[in-house]
């Protein structure tokens, strides 16, 4: 047994000890050094660019400026490629721009010997542009493109990038129903940015006539392919290397400046160029999570039961659209999804480009707004008919066996039930919702409750394909890669778990490759959407069990017993009958490469595709004191309850909640 025991991560030791190499330790001496010049205002257009002054500064390569880059507009966004236009990215990214639309817009870069001459060039470079009024916000945006302002888009005369809306039932037929309750309330959410510990960096070379980037990066294989079609080139000639990553949470699941970067090397002859950008230019120019302002009206009766609901959701795109509408999409299923409206529910969404900073994906993926709004949203509910909150949580949830008309996907047990249950008494709910109802003066103190919900993936949306690898080493051991990528959460740990457990091999003996090559490496997505153990565990899966077949017919040719006869157990070729050893893997697997009559190198490799996604619940109770005077909050206690299913690594678990 291997996996749901608290294994130590794989990486632990490299990383403790400072020997893990990430991208800034792996270039060379030597390597020229790019900096972003970035424009001064916030919307407009660049004029003129004057660089004289700036390429005669010694140790100054090259200048490139937004006049100088292809015109060929590309999407960041890191989901998988789809042949249906409908579902493919929005295209609205250059390499450089000379449209500018938020603040720190990349207009040039230099390319230069060391980061001081590159310094030194920024500063000497002279800008004209044509400025225009910024719009910060969803509402001033679309006021300024009603109001004849130029669009920040020309392809979005609104600035509205998409809206959707989403009816179960007439709304208007519902709330004719006599006395119903309407509650109404609006919810905001700021923009936040990611803070992983490493900066966004990359280096580029060339290397017989292909372009090599080494990239801190959670999707190499998609790096690859928007590379290519942001120069123009064939997806072949690019290839994108990842070692260990300090970080990401959805940040580097965008193509962020290796576009750019590969472009930089092809100014230079295929020399190496550093890309490294600074904490504030990761701040201001990479991704944030969206902002978002939401309002739900509810409908319910006296006893609680909800009737209707309509959601308006304005997410705050930022200057370009990157994973654009399908965050504002992913919560509403949060909204259509955690509650059950008896007759109807109504869901109108709208993506708005603004002038600030360009938002993308973030751990939870549009759920994290949505949740806030939809909770805050059921407590002001319950408040208003004087009901406990859980009651009314309870009297209102998702039912077992609901089937989602879209996913498909079945809720197939009492999982909040049961979550509820525990936290409801880890944190004596009923005791401290009486010792705390009549609590007066400046300082005063509650226990609150808020439920979550998310699906694992982004089937049916795009496709969920992740491909594996196995080599059986000479000596016994087995090598595993994957196209899904390490970030810090623990992943080739629990691929090692599910390989050894599959195989029946002592954990030691799986090898796991945790650097990406998209030369080498078979074909997988990326870590996003919590689709790493569930959709690359199901290639680990079914790949073990194909090596496992091979070893047993290899087996067979060398001890004449049938295959069907044999099992792999604790490194040893076994009767499966009994389970007596018959031959030590490692002496199979010398004696396999290196036979005079039938010398073979065993290998396996096979492809899962998910079409279906695995639910995760949980629910997080929070005692709270609250200084009204100060205007001061301290958290007291919080308890936090996840169905995790069957899980795999009960430590690395722990560090995800406690995250």
């Amino acid at each position: 047994m291997c996996v749901g025991e608290s294994v130590t991560r794989l990486d632990a030791y490299e990383k403790v000890t400072g020997r893990a190499k990430y991208t800034g330790d792996l270039i060379e001496r030597g390597v020229l050094c790019a900096r972003l010049l970035r424009s001064t205002i916030a919307n407009g257009r660049v004029l003129r660019i004057e660089t004289a002054g700036a390429l005669e500064i010694e140790g100054v390569v090259k200048i490139v400026t937004c006049f100088d880059v292809p015109d060929i507009a590309f999407a960041t966004a890191g989901h998988p490629w789809s042949e249906d236009p409908s579902h493919q990215d929005v295209a609205d990214r250059r390499l450089l721009n000379a449209r500018v639309r938020l603040y720190g817009d990349e207009i040039a870069a230099v390319i230069a010997r060391d980061e001081i001459a590159a310094a030194r060039a920024l500063r000497a470079i002279r800008v004209e542009y044509a400025e225009e009024p910024p719009a910060l916000t969803c509402a001033d945006a679309i006021k300024a493109a009603a109001s004849g302002a130029a669009p920040i888009h020309e392809e979005c005369p609104d600035n509205i990038l998409q809206r959707g809306l989403i009816e179960d039932g007439s709304v208007e037929e519902a709330v004719r129903e006599e006395g119903l309750i309407r509650c109404e309330g609006t919810y905001t959410t700021p923009i936040v940015q990611h803070c992983h510990l490493e900066n966004v960096i990359s280096y580029a070379y060339m290397e017989a006539g292909r372009i090599v980037i080494v990239s801190s990066t959670q999707i190499p294989h998609i790096v690859r392919r928007i590379c290519a079609q942001a120069l123009g080139i064939e997806w072949g000639r690019v290839r994108v290397i990842k070692p260990y990553v300090g970080g990401g949470f959805g940040n580097k699941q965008d193509a962020l400046y290796e576009p750019l970067n590969a472009f930089l090397t092809m100014q230079v002859g295929g020399r190496p160029v550093k890309l490294e950008l600074s904490r504030e230019e990761v701040f201001a120019a990479t991704r944030v999570r969206h902002a978002e302002t939401i309002r739900i009206n509810g409908y319910l009766r006296p006893d609680g039961r909800l009737v209707a609901r309509e959601y308006t959701a304005y997410s705050n795109q930022g200057a370009y659209a990157s994973h654009g509408h399908s965050i504002a999409s992913k919560g509403v299923n949060v909204f259509r999804q955690l509650y059950r409206d008896e007759k109807a529910r109504r869901a109108e969404t709208y993506t708005v480009y603004t002038n600030t900073a360009t938002a993308g994906a973030m751990r939870g993926y549009g759920t994290p707004q949505a949740v806030f709004a939809v909770e805050s949203h059921i407590e002001d509910m319950a408040r208003k008919i004087n009901m406990d909150p859980i009651e009314f949580r309870l009297k209102n949830l998702m039912p077992v066996g609901y089937q989602d008309p879209f996913s498909k996907n079945i809720l197939r047990y009492d999982a909040f039930g049961a979550c509820i249950a525990e936290g409801k008494k880890a944190i004596g709910w009923d005791e401290k919702r009486r010792e705390y109802q009549n609590e007066r003066g400046a300082v005063r103190r509650g226990v609150g409750i808020a439920l979550f919900w998310y699906n694992t993936a982004v089937w049916p949306v795009s496709v969920e394909l992740s491909s594996c690898r196995m080599v059986l080493n000479e000596d016994g051991s087995v090598q595993l890669q994957l196209g899904e990528t390490e970030i810090g959460q623990g992943a080739d740990t629990v691929f090692a778990q599910m390989a050894a457990q599959t195989l029946n091999l002592p954990l030691e003996k799986v090898h796991v490759v945790s650097t990406q090559d998209t030369d080498v490496s078979p074909f997988g997505s990326g870590a996003y959407g919590s689709r790493q153990s569930y959709v690359g565990g199901m290639a680990v899966h079914k790949t073990a069990l194909l090596l496992k077949q091979k070893i047993c017919a290899a087996a067979a040719r060398r001890t004449g017993t049938p295959e069907d006869a044999l099992d792999l157990r604790a490194g040893l070729i076994v009767r499966a009958e009994d389970g007596e050893p018959l031959l030590p893997l490692c002496e199979l697997a010398t004696g396999i490469c290196y036979n005079t009559e039938h010398a073979e190198h065993l290998t396996a490799e096979a492809s899962a595709q998910a079409k279906s996604n695995a639910y995760s619940f949980g629910c997080t109770f929070a005692e709270v004191e609250a200084d009204i005077a100060l205007a001061k909050v301290r958290l007291v206690q919080m308890v936090n309850v996840h169905d995790c299913g069957a899980v795999l690594n009960p430590k690395l678990a722990e560090g995800q909640v406690h995250g």
